[in-house]
């Protein structure tokens, strides 16, 4: 694993200074980095899929314990630069590396067997859509752990009815079961970010019966007013409050409820109701 000098010497060699609009914050704590591979709970058949591996410290310690990792980095230097790190790091593991230079939100198939697990350090600005997004691609991802902005983590986690529950919540339940895996501070990254940061698990589960676009559609509806009620957040979307109304008793909803009192397993069937004649 890479220490924070060879963290700042690699950076020197590319003449790399990390941007914001990347989420470039690197990794260069070997027992937080054990910890993450730890916590992922991790088998040696997996196929690990990392976004955003930067400089490698996590892809180095992510290689020993799984068949392969195929890493997605955006940055072209980095992407260049990471087969070499690792060749000369962990030789013997070289061969479990795949590199794709391209934006993850992007991607469509990747090369090599279908990833297991998704395991990553992912940019704070795109954390979300990036994780929604492969989610949808890729099956196969049956895990994710994800180390995010403890904001984000915060609102990713959130269970209904909680202050800090909302969109991204709900989307990610739709994919399985999601929940807070710990905490992670300030001085393990390069440059040191000025927030926390915390991981967060997700573990696939069957989605709900429905729609996936349908329900989607309406979620991003019901938030879009906060603290209104559905018959009247959900106007625009059901074509008048009256409209909204019907469909919400339809699906065994109170009218007066908020978004963020409902689960996704909610949305769904709120989103399956026949759309009211005009």
């Amino acid at each position: 694993m890479l220490g924070p000098a060879v963290i700042r010497e690699l950076a020197q060699q590319l003449d790399l200074r990390p941007t914001k609009s990347l989420g470039q914050n690197f990794l260069h704590d070997a027992n937080t980095i054990r910890r993450i591979v730890r916590t992922a709970g991790l088998r040696e058949d997996d196929v690990v899929l990392e976004v955003g591996p930067g400089l490698g410290s996590l892809t180095l310690g992510l290689l020993p314990a799984v068949a392969r990792v195929t890493a997605v980095e955006i940055d072209p230097r980095l992407a260049a630069l990471l087969p070499a790190t690792v060749g000369t790091r962990a030789p013997d593991l070289a061969d479990r590396l795949t590199v794709v230079q391209a934006d993850a939100l992007r991607i469509g198939e990747l090369p090599g067997p279908p990833p297991t697990a998704l395991v990553a350090n992912l940019p704070y600005n795109v954390a979300v859509p990036v994780l929604l997004h492969l989610l949808e691609l890729l099956p196969t991802l049956d895990r994710a752990l994800i180390l995010v902005q403890a904001e984000v983590a915060e609102r990713l986690a959130a269970a209904p009815g909680s202050g800090a529950y909302g969109i991204p919540s709900v989307k990610a339940a739709w994919y399985g079961e999601v929940r807070r895996a710990g905490s992670v501070g300030r001085r393990v990254f390069w440059p040191e970010p000025n927030v926390d940061s915390g991981l967060v698990s997700l573990t696939r589960r069957p989605p709900p019966e429905g729609d996936r676009v349908a329900t989607f559609a309406v979620v991003d509806a019901a938030f879009a007013p906060r603290r209104k009620s559905l018959r009247s957040g959900l106007a625009r979307w059901a074509g008048s409050p009256a409209a909204a109304e019907q469909r919400l008793r339809a699906a065994g909803i109170e009218p007066s409820m908020r978004g963020e009192q409902l689960s996704v397993t909610d949305f769904a069937r709120l989103a399956a109701t026949d759309p009211v004649e005009p």
